[in-house]
């Protein structure tokens, strides 16, 4: 095979696939072959054949600050919520977030023509170039709906699966109500600071996971109830809290200029050993949870080593905090946490018992609850309950 062969469409599809495959997704014949078959470079045509093939991110719009407002997500996320979703031949489905079309197309081959596929975007820009990429590459079925999302598209409902494209804080009573019972539900759900696809199931009221995937995705305008501030005069670094945390910024400023106070879980990971489930279990314990992120001075200066530089999970109570980090040993790793303010060891102790309660059952699944936001706290099935303005969740593991 020569080079030129190499680059074309067809080949870099065929790349992409199989390092998705590499992955752990496109698990099942069916999305492995709608994968193979839509050719992704035509739904995002000012992006090199190339990138549009890489695996990253393709950012098809931004605000005149530079932020993204819409993409063609990472192949490989694409795969792992497809794999989520489990679109069947003649599913009703609902995608919040219009994108380039590509993904809506990808849920119309799998639902085939006796299937729908409704597609809804807030912007009227992003609903026209989504329409426009659909009926270029004959998927003139999709309907393409220009609304807030969060309202979701009665008219066509009740759907068999809903899939969000896009980064939500929380979840519109509209998606539960239009999801048919026992039918599934997929969003990128952000929450004390970090963002995983969960794959709900409806029953009654309620929405239960089975599937909860650490993800990043541009997030859904006019939901973002995520509050920051910086903990140094210099700005290095930034903590990150959702709105209904009591979390007092000013009492926090100044704290890492206290003395550190390290305590060591004796868990050691090894290689590329994933570890974010830690993060997950704590917001089902801890209520101070948060994000901590340092820039490449602070890490420098020794003023914040988080395990991961621009997000770590952190425990906030009063005028101290803990974030997780790391040591090298032999083969790996050992994780631990980092104290500051008057209860740095009790905080750091706390975050410990948290990595200890994790290496002890490293792939168990956690369970994420969403109840309805008027249902009373008492009668939710278990643990702390993180409130958000229509659900109430909870986090077992």
């Amino acid at each position: 095979m020569n080079a030129t062969t190499d680059t074309t469409p067809e080949a870099l599809r065929a790349a992409m696939v199989d390092r998705i495959k590499k992955a752990g997704h496109a698990r099942t014949p069916a999305v492995e072959q709608v994968l193979r078959t839509i050719p992704r470079h035509l739904f995002v045509p000012e992006a090199t054949t190339e990138d549009a093939y890489a695996n990253v991110a393709v950012i098809t719009k931004r605000d005149d600050d530079g932020t993204p407002l819409s993409c063609a997500s990472v192949p490989t996320v694409v795969a792992m919520q497809l794999d989520q979703l489990d679109v069947q031949p003649g599913h009703n489905v609902l995608e919040i977030g219009a994108g380039t079309g590509y993904n809506a197309a990808l849920l119309a081959e799998l639902a085939g023509p006796a299937g729908h596929v409704t597609t809804v975007d807030i912007d009227p820009e992003v609903t026209a170039e989504a329409r426009r990429a659909l009926d270029e590459n004959d998927f003139p079925q999709v309907e393409v709906i220009t609304r807030d999302g969060s309202l979701g598209a009665s008219e066509n409902a009740s759907y068999d699966r809903i899939v969000v494209t896009v980064g939500a804080f929380d979840i519109p009573a509209a998606w539960r109500d239009q999801l048919k019972p026992g039918g599934r539900l997929i969003v990128p759900l952000r929450w004390r600071g970090q963002t995983r696809s969960v794959a709900f199931v409806r029953d009654g009221e309620v929405l239960r996971s089975d599937s909860v995937r650490l993800c990043g995705f541009v997030p859904m305008i006019g939901q973002d109830n995520e509050v920051s501030g910086n903990l140094d005069a210099a700005g290095h670094v930034t903590l990150y809290w959702d709105s209904d945390q009591d979390i007092p910024l000013a009492d926090l400023y100044g704290v890492l200029s206290q003395p550190k106070t390290p305590v060591w879980s004796g868990v050691t990971v090894g290689g590329e050993e994933p570890f974010d489930a830690i993060w997950l279990r704590m917001t089902g314990a801890e209520p101070g949870t948060c994000r901590i992120a340092a820039d490449a001075t602070a890490v420098a200066e020794n003023l914040c080593n988080p395990a991961i530089r621009d997000r770590s999970p952190a425990l906030v109570e009063g005028s101290s905090l803990a974030y997780l980090t790391y040591c090298r040993v032999d083969g790996g790793a050992e994780l631990g946490a980092i104290g500051h303010g008057p209860a740095a060891q009790q905080l750091a102790k706390r975050l410990c018992d948290q990595i200890r309660a994790w290496g002890n059952v490293r792939t168990a699944e956690s369970t994420i609850m969403a109840y309805p936001a008027n249902q009373p706290h008492d009668q939710l099935d278990m643990g702390l309950v993180i409130a958000k303005r229509w659900t109430s969740l909870t986090v077992s593991t």
